[in-house]
């Protein structure tokens, strides 16, 4: 398809776009609101990431549950300030409301790390930068995924430092509400949630606009979010339909680049997908068909489109189907992953690649059960690239019901994205010749599950070869990718939580802490654009607290140490009171004015306040 088919296309998408009002029913009825209250212990949730079924506790990975409850305490407003709450996530944002942001896992670039939407790999084939375009509003998201570590042999191609799965929330889980915003900047976010169960049918519909005039010059933005999720219980083949579009429009002041001011940024996401499961006996099959969709519009100056514009549009369709299979010797997971990729633009040409990849995993429990071991494989193939193998073994030992060691070690990679391979522009040229990036990843930890405490430890290292990274050896040349030859990945990370009594609630504590230590091998360059600049220390701390009825307060405080030698001390907080159907909030972000810059040289904005109404319909 050429270029002017697709700019009518993107028209056309434009002009789908529904607009609708909130309508907010105020209904005063006084009820206790506590902490406590329909809070889901972490030991009893399933992983829903992997083929074989397996609950948090008995994990022998680095795994961190974002629960609904953290979601709905949290000062977070979109997925990106969200995660930025976990110690070992760096999240680089450039803008309020997570305009245009960047994933970095344990100093992994954003390249690196997979993103899931209930077990779909919505990663994009142009550049990691898009890879938090389609994130949902965390009004339908029931919990968060997070592997960190080696996940090749799990996921396939570019789980290289880790995965993040975003589990949506059924009708169970979510009742039709409305709600608006209003705060700095003139930010405004309106929402409406519409559920409606009958007897083996149900389906949510959400929508929900997020405008601002911008913290400074030219970073306004407007985003649209609209989702669909639909499913048909049946004992013999339960479907479940998921369907989610998101469009942003922002400026990009120097976003990109230093000197240019006037950057302007539209993109469009979507993701259709089609799912089931069919069990019989001992054996549990879930196959999935779904069509992703990204749209990338660039222009560097935002009243005259001629100077300079990208076009950037791909296509990924795909299906999979995981299987688990229970015997007497254990647990054997395997499973398919094939997809089909179109790319268009007018700045790095057509291109289109298949991919398959095929996967096997057996868990062996011995000792009586206190030993876990599960190896398994990946092969994946690619059209650009030869056929690859990835193996890895995870181990884990219970020395009691509350307590266990673990070890997991792994091969893992990441193809290069079509910006590193083909764009040419003024700044920035990519490199045909490119190679995947590889490396070889260990980590052991410790874990424990108290009835009010959880708390682990985890060291881990990654030795990787060939990582991409745009370079330059002199200020005026422009940035090239190339395969670096080498570089050597240490850390500690600690996570810890405890719950106590003080007063009639339920009180919460929790901190997490990520120390890296990078070297790279003997290629250097001058200068480097994403690899050299992680998070050197990383604190994240956490309170959750509750004295008075109906009223909860959370603060979050965050530290970061980066390479580079910046560093920077935020503190966000959270202010929830509510009465019944009604929910009033105030988020306060950045309370004491920190001057910092999470990527380039975009400064963050100082403190900001956002107040809050939501109402159950």
């Amino acid at each position: 398809m050429d270029l002017y088919n697709f700019e009518n296309d993107y028209k056309i998408v434009s002009l789908m776009r529904i607009k609708f009002a909130v309508l907010v029913m105020i209904i005063f009825s006084p009820t206790q609101y506590s902490l406590s209250q329909n809070i889901e212990p972490l030991d009893s949730i399933t992983i829903q990431s992997t083929r074989i079924d397996l609950p948090f506790k008995e994990s022998s990975r680095t795994i961190s549950i974002i629960t609904e409850e953290d979601i709905k305490s949290s000062p977070a407003m979109n997925l990106a300030e969200l995660l930025q709450q976990e110690a070992g996530i760096d999240v680089r944002r450039q803008g309020v409301f997570g305009m245009q942001s960047d994933l970095y896992i344990r100093g992994g670039s954003f390249d690196q790390t997979l993103i899931l939407i209930d077990g779909i790999k919505v990663e994009d084939p142009q550049t990691g930068h898009h890879n938090l375009n389609i994130a949902l509003p965390l009004e339908l998201i029931k919990q968060i995924e997070i592997i960190k570590g080696p996940a090749a042999r799990i996921f396939g191609q570019n789980a290289f430092t880790g995965a993040i799965n975003i589990v949506t929330k059924s009708t169970t889980k979510l009742k039709s509400s409305a709600g608006f915003q209003l705060g700095s900047y003139n930010q405004q976010h309106a929402e409406a949630t519409l559920t409606k169960k009958m007897s083996n049918k149900s389906v949510i519909g959400h929508a929900s606009v997020n405008s601002s005039e911008g913290y400074r010059y030219n970073t306004d933005f407007n985003n649209q979010n609209y989702f669909l999720k639909s499913s048909f219980d049946s004992d013999r083949l339960p479907m479940k339909l998921l369907a989610t579009f998101s469009e942003r429009k922002f400026g990009g002041n120097q976003f990109y680049a230093i000197d240019a001011r006037d950057q302007y940024e539209e993109t469009q996401s979507s993701l259709i997908g089609f799912s089931s499961m069919w069990s019989n006996g001992n054996i549990k099959i879930r196959p999935q068909i779904y069509w992703k969709r990204n749209q990338d519009m660039y222009l560097y100056i935002r009243s005259n489109p001629a100077v300079y514009r990208n076009l950037h549009i791909s296509n990924k369709i795909g299906g999979q189907v995981n299987a688990s299979l229970n015997s007497s010797i254990g647990v054997t997971g395997f499973g398919i992953d094939l997809s089909k990729i179109e790319f268009v633009s007018n700045r790095l040409g057509n291109h289109s690649r298949w991919m398959g990849n095929l996967f096997l995993e057996h868990q062996f429990k011995l000792l009586k059960n206190k030993l876990d071991i599960t190896p398994g494989v990946s092969l994946n193939y690619m059209t650009e690239f030869d056929l690859n193998v990835f193996p890895g073994i995870d181990v884990g030992y219970y020395f009691n019901k509350n307590f266990n060691i673990y070890f997991n070690m792994g091969y893992t990679y990441r193809i290069p994205t079509y910006n590193d391979l083909f764009y040419v522009g003024s700044r920035d040229i990519g490199n045909e010749n490119l190679v995947p990036e590889e490396a070889l990843s260990e980590e052991i930890g410790l874990k424990f599950f108290g009835n009010s405490m959880i708390a682990s430890i985890a060291f881990f290292n990654r030795d990787s070869d060939n990582l991409i990274d745009y370079t330059k050896e002199n200020e005026e040349d422009k940035w090239k990718s190339n395969n670096l030859k080498s570089m050597n990945t240490k850390g500690i990370e600690f996570q810890f939580s405890k719950k106590f009594e003080l007063g009639p609630n339920t009180q919460k504590i929790s901190f997490g802490y990520t120390y890296l230590n990078e070297k790279l091998g003997e290629q250097r360059a001058n200068y480097s654009k994403y690899i050299l600049n992680a998070l050197t220390h990383h604190l994240v701390g956490q309170l959750k607290t509750q004295f008075l009825k109906n009223l909860t307060h959370n603060i979050i405080y965050k530290f970061a140490d980066r390479a580079s030698g910046e560093s920077y001390h935020i503190i966000d907080a959270q202010i929830k009171f509510k009465l019944n159907k009604l929910e009033l909030s105030i988020i306060g972000n950045n309370l004491f004015n920190s001057t910092y810059m999470e990527t380039g040289i975009v400064p963050m904005p100082k403190g900001n306040i956002l107040f809050g109404l939501k109402t159950i319909l």
